[in-house]
């Protein structure tokens, strides 16, 4: 027997994520990172609505939301606004939060669940059979575990040493970060301008700190290992906005050159990859750290499910189906905007802002968009034509019996939500002796609301089935198809 069921390399958001989805679960759950301490990073800045849901559904989004800044609407480019206000979801926004604040959040709440965070664990070698996968660290020793998950960033060791291909490209501009202070402010939470001599952002962290990033024709070349003094960022700050807004003070600064690239394949054997591991992107957009969450609340259940003996057959290798998919519609997105913003001809900047401004004043371009850029747009392909509209779908937050269906994931079960007046399907699951949690639904009435619909842990529709006579009995089957016999361990006490 392994000692371990799943170890996950790499303590950034992602591998944190999945380390509290497993050890939730009561899966024993080890996580190696490489770096002795944590450090003060805020590479990452916004988390997108799709995300908050989902840590919603693990009671962690309300806590995140004090500690960041709410941006509700977003101007991609000059005249073409998008508003996120209007999003049919808890949280209609994107938030601005440091990732170093995410990441002390999650950590919070790893610890909690009594996962081992092990520092300064470099890994060197590994190894897989039918039954483990053993890693051979530089300090000697080794780890073994049933399953390990790559989440150790984007020149990832265990995607080298499983020999995955990180196919694409490097962009040629250098992009200048620095984490600052202001004596003059913008009036806009989220401050963006674009000349012909470049690009500049300014983002509040709302602690009296922010996110200055620019990206510098005139300095687009300097070497990555050279210093970025705050002088040059007030310079590109003065030509390409006019202003520096008061810049008085800076804590961090870096040069950065951002990739176009994605795993070949997110599974070799017993190894998966997450994250950055799996998929790196130009910044525009603030993709990154969410796509790898979202990677870590799609990966976490299915592991458990396999390790309970109650997967059903090709769920952990639905897993790179279904996020590989979602990476490449990520890299194409940001790779968009990237053009977008960074392109060098002024005829086509102007004729892509024209382009943008049509799409953005149509109600289902508009929509599109928003669904891409915040990721409620996230829809999961059915495996068969047989099944229902919804399967695949990221479910509302619907009014249940017993409170929100956010709410009612908080242990990372599946919920039966039955929407029938009867209750019967709801009935005939609990008489079944299933695990999955039962709901009736309370709420207002739904267009196309299927008379039962049985939600994965991670928020999205497993099955779905409308009303008729067979509809207990084949909820009852569904239930048992995707979620199995009683479990073989008992779920962490969850965070109240």
């Amino acid at each position: 027997m392994n000692p371990t069921d799943v170890i996950v390399v790499g303590a950034g958001p992602t591998g944190l994520m999945l380390a509290c989805e497993l050890a939730q679960a009561g899966v024993r759950c080890r996580l190696l990172e490489r770096r002795t301490e944590q450090p003060n990073i805020t590479r990452a800045f916004g988390v997108h609505a799709r995300t908050l849901e989902l840590l919603d559904a693990r009671g962690l989004a309300d806590d995140l939301v004090k500690r960041g800044v709410p941006v509700r609407q977003v101007q991609p480019v000059p005249g073409a606004l998008l508003d996120l206000s209007a999003l049919r979801t808890r949280y209609p926004m994107v938030l601005i939060v440091p990732q170093s604040g995410t990441e002390l959040l999650l950590e919070e709440r790893a610890r909690e669940l009594g996962v081992e965070i092990v520092r300064g664990a470099e890994v060197v070698g590994l190894r897989q059979d039918a039954e483990r996968v053993v890693l051979e660290l530089a300090d000697g020793s080794t780890e073994s575990a049933s399953y390990v998950v790559g989440c150790d960033g984007a020149h990832s060791t265990i995607r080298n040493l499983v020999g995955i291909d990180f196919a694409g490209k490097q962009y040629e501009t250098h992009i200048l970060l620095a984490d600052v202070r202001l004596a003059e402010p913008p009036h806009d939470a989220l401050f963006a301008e674009t000349s012909s001599e470049g690009v500049v952002l300014m983002i509040p962290f709302g602690d009296g700190w922010f996110r200055a990033i620019a990206w510098d024709r005139l300095r687009e070349q300097v070497p990555l290992d050279v210093p970025l003094p705050m002088e040059e960022m007030r310079d590109a700050f003065r030509r390409i906005a006019g202003t520096d807004f008061g810049m008085s003070e800076q804590r961090w600064s870096t040069r950065f050159l951002s990739e176009r690239k994605q795993a070949r394949r997110y599974r070799a054997g017993r190894v998966f990859l997450a994250g950055d591991s799996a998929h790196v992107h130009s910044p525009l957009g603030a993709q990154g750290m969410n796509t790898g969450i979202q990677d870590a609340m799609n990966l976490g259940w299915k592991l458990v499910a396999d390790l309970r003996g109650q997967a059903p057959a090709g769920l952990l290798d639905s897993y790179e189906r279904e996020r590989h998919r979602v990476g490449a519609q990520v890299l194409t997105l940001t790779d968009g905007f990237n053009r977008l913003v960074l392109g060098r001809s002024g005829f086509r900047r102007a004729l892509r802002n024209l382009a943008m401004r049509t799409l953005l004043g149509n109600r289902l371009t508009r929509g599109f968009l928003a669904g891409r850029l915040t990721g409620l747009g996230i829809r999961y392909p059915a495996t068969t034509r047989r099944e229902h509209k919804w399967t695949g779908r990221r479910v509302l937050d619907l009014r249940c019996s017993g409170g929100r269906l956010y709410d009612l994931l908080r242990e990372g079960r599946p919920v039966l939500v039955d929407t029938t007046s009867s209750g019967a399907v709801a009935q005939a699951v609990r008489d079944s002796g299933s695990t999955v949690k039962v709901a009736r639904y309370s709420g207002p009435a739904v267009s196309g609301l299927p008379g039962a619909v049985l939600v994965r842990p991670d928020g999205y529709v497993a099955w779905a089935g409308t009303d008729g006579d067979e509809l207990p009995a084949q909820a009852v089957a569904a239930a048992r198809r995707w979620f199995g016999a009683p479990a073989r361990t008992q779920p962490a006490r969850p965070r109240t």
